[in-house]
């Protein structure tokens, strides 16, 4: 059976580790969006890790991890990600790499950065990691599929067309240097020796994984509210987010996706440009940047300090609905035990109207947070792996944001360690 593990909000919710947790049960392991502008943070017995394009099952032996073909994919990030995590004293992970899989090139990452600076202030806050070029590269079908790669005798051809077009905007609207096929031909050839080894027909693979009653686990990146459908457009990423984008990055039936488990933050955070009701400012925000996560709140690719906010009632719940949640983790509660009340952003207020439901990005904007409060417990909740054992106040908590959102909350993480979980 596949199970998708994904976020609610606009990333950062710790996906990762409850990846890396699940990933103890699962058989393969699967990344089938984005790129490497997110990261994942886990820690585990060899350490603290980032990760942006492994899957974050690699640290089992038991596992095969893979590149599904919906990825934006880093060929010299990967082959880094993997040397780096086998020099700290992992062993080689199983790697499988969709031969449809597309590949960010050199350029893409140029582009990012030239049309980051052409908008100036009215810039998306990229992560400048080529990931809406390649995007647009791959739907107006002049990206490079890692299939490509073994048809030496046409690529040339191809490259040649590429450049053509893309010189005519480095030229006249970034004047910036021009592109030369013949370098970008040896670029390829680079990617090729790198990755030839782990290449595959991996939706073919995962059928017969899937015949022979295998346990996968699909990958989310980022989270809903970065949807470039029902996120919050235009701040958003450039692949879908959601669990039923699964299917389709990885090539797998729709129907094999049994089971959604939607990571919550227990308090909201989020890296990057875009509305974001329930936000804080000040030495509050700065308290709770402080003391969340593992080591602060800071972007596990940018290392910019995340944006803070209390939980969000109307955003959680609308990004369940869309990946069709059928379990919530709920992330970070542990942070939370310095508060004598815990702020809840339960509804907001536009034009004068109370709402529950998100809106679309223009009525977002000028959305007000309605806030509730609750009593803080006052503790050091970690150690503790039984619910029965939390302070009232914290199930209280737990209790009323589950009520509030319409879905069940069954795993509750109180700690940044692999083992730091209350299963409900």
């Amino acid at each position: 059976m596949i199970k998708a593990v994904v976020g609610a909000n606009w990333g950062d919710e710790g996906k990762g580790k409850i990846t890396d947790m699940l990933a103890k049960e699962a058989d393969i392991i699967v990344r089938y969006q984005g790129g490497a502008n997110a990261g994942h943070t886990i820690v585990n017995d060899y350490g603290k890790f980032a990760l942006h394009t492994m899957p974050s099952g690699v640290f089992y032996d038991h596992t095969t991890s893979i590149i599904g073909n919906g990825v934006a994919l880093s060929i010299p990030t990967l082959i880094e990600e993997m040397n780096s995590i086998v020099s700290k004293g992992v062993p080689k992970p199983k790697l499988l790499v969709s031969d449809r899989a597309q590949m960010v090139m050199s350029y893409h990452i140029l582009f990012d950065q030239y049309e980051e600076e052409r908008l100036g202030k009215k810039s998306f806050g990229s992560t400048k990691s080529g990931i809406a070029p390649f995007y647009s590269d791959k739907f107006a079908k002049i990206g490079f599929q890692v299939s490509e790669l073994f048809h030496e005798d046409t690529l040339m051809d191809k490259i040649e067309r590429v450049c053509a077009t893309k010189n005519v905007l480095l030229e006249h609207l970034y004047h910036k240097p021009l592109l030369v096929p013949q370098d970008i031909y040896r670029e390829l050839m680079g990617y090729k020796e790198m990755i030839a080894p782990y290449v595959a027909d991996v939706s073919l693979y995962l059928w017969n994984a899937l015949k022979d009653g295998k346990n996968i686990l699909l990958e989310g990146q980022l989270g809903a509210l970065k949807d470039p459908d029902h996120g919050i457009y235009p701040m958003v990423t450039s692949s879908s987010t959601l669990a039923g984008y699964g299917a389709i990055g990885a090539g797998v039936p729709p129907y094999a996706i049994e089971k959604v488990v939607t990571v919550c933050k227990a308090y909201s955070s989020a890296v990057g440009a875009g509305a974001f009701v329930s936000e804080i400012f000040g030495e509050e925000a700065d308290e709770l940047r402080r003391r969340g996560g593992d080591g602060g709140e800071f972007g596990a690719t940018t290392g910019r300090p995340r944006r803070m906010g209390w939980f969000d009632v109307v955003a959680s719940k609308y990004g369940c609905r869309l990946q069709g949640t059928t379990d919530v983790a709920f992330t970070v509660l542990d942070v939370l035990g310095y508060l004598d009340e815990i702020p809840v952003c339960v509804a907001y207020e536009i034009d004068g109207e109370i709402t529950t439901e998100f809106p679309t990005t223009g009525m977002l904007e000028k959305a007000k947070p309605v806030i509730e409060k609750l009593p803080g417990w006052k503790c050091d909740i970690r150690g503790i792996r039984k619910y029965e054992e939390l302070p009232e106040a914290c199930r209280n908590y737990i209790e009323f944001i589950e009520e509030r959102i319409g879905f069940p909350i069954t795993m509750i993480s109180n700690g940044p360690g692999r083992d730091d979980i209350i299963m409900r």
